[in-house]
């Protein structure tokens, strides 16, 4: 900000002129530097004590220039500090305005409750597709450390007002992600009962809260301690599978393999082929692991002969650079004017 880095500028200039004049009247006067410095506070302050020793014609000529200079400094000082000040009120007021207007037009997106370790994770991993989100932690400290980019509110997520103010109506998925599991079943019973479409996964540290959890409404449950429990055994017991996963769902910017679903439009160009015909693994290099339709049981590990219907979901693994190509082929066809 412009008045931050003015005032680094005049504190600079204030030292220098402290520097000039101690040294001024310890060599035209010849006062100890100690006199000298403490002269010069209380004239550039303007405190008014008085001289330490009687000056001479030079003396006071170099004293008239050092008020003269001390004094536009205060002055500039003053204005910068309340230009400082402005800047940062202003700054969140319309930093709070902007995003207040971007909470209100959400709509197909997800809430995230708690900005800890694991509601982080879960923004940042939604920040990099991109899909909308919105962030709400009662904790202001933990707000702070947050992205600046992403959409924050400052509240208690077990409020029917809170979800409400984030548009939970017309929310796609919320994450209960607070550290405590009381917390948790909270969020996912109000969160549950404002929107009964919503798809809610929450955080648990026990198996005892995985059960109140899903009576309560949640869809999915996750606990980071049996996942990391069971990620350490698989390192003894698989080594080389966890590696695998980690090199297929790793996004670093550095692994090109990912393993995506791709939804498959009505009229689209996989629409009615087969796994064999569609080309996905002869012309793009990307590897069907498995299909799931709407209504019907998951198909692994699928033939060539299998059919690609509009509406399945497609789980493939392949680079990242030829997933586009894929969803585009996915991509339902535009409708034709009649």
């Amino acid at each position: 900000m412009r008045g931050l880095r003015n005032l680094r500028i005049i504190a600079i200039a204030l030292a220098v002129l402290t520097l000039v004049g101690t040294a001024g009247f310890h060599y035209i006067e010849g006062w100890p530097w100690f006199d000298g410095f403490y002269m010069v506070l209380t004239t550039v302050t303007s405190v008014g004590y008085g001289e330490i020793h009687p000056l001479s014609h030079a003396g006071r000529i170099f004293n008239s220039v050092l008020i003269s200079l001390g004094l536009m400094l205060l002055f500039l000082a003053v204005g910068s500090l309340t230009q400082a000040l402005l800047e940062f009120e202003l700054t969140d007021l319309f930093g709070r305005r902007k995003m207040e207007r971007e909470i209100g037009r959400l709509s197909g997106h997800y809430i995230i409750c708690g900005a800890g370790r694991v509601g982080c994770s879960a923004a940042r991993e939604l920040a990099s597709r991109p899909v909308p989100f919105i962030v709400i932690e009662s904790d202001p400290a933990r707000l702070q450390e947050v992205d600046k980019n992403w959409l924050t509110l400052p509240g208690d997520a077990t409020q029917e007002p809170m979800l409400r103010h984030a548009h939970i109506e017309q929310a796609v998925g919320l994450v209960a992600a607070t550290t405590t599991d009381a917390t948790n079943t909270y969020i996912v019973l109000t969160a549950r009962s404002l929107n009964p479409k919503l798809k809610i996964i929450a955080r648990a540290t026990s198996e005892d809260a995985q059960k109140h959890l899903l009576k309560a409404g949640a869809d999915s449950v996750v606990s980071p301690y049996v996942f990391a429990g069971q990620r350490i055994a698989h390192t003894f017991l698989r080594p080389n599978v966890l590696d695998f996963l980690d090199i297929a769902t790793t996004r670093d910017g550095k692994v090109e393999m990912v393993i995506e679903e791709v939804l498959v439009g009505n009229g689209s160009k996989l629409d009615g082929v087969t796994v064999g015909d569609s080309g996905i693994h002869r012309e793009l290099g990307i590897i069907i692991l498995a299909i799931k339709p709407k209504e019907r049981p998951t198909r692994f590990n699928p033939i060539a002969q299998e059919p690609i219907r509009g509406g399945d979901y497609l789980i493939v693994m392949g680079e990242m650079s030829h997933m586009r190509d894929l969803e585009a082929r996915a991509s339902a066809a535009p409708s034709r004017a009649q």
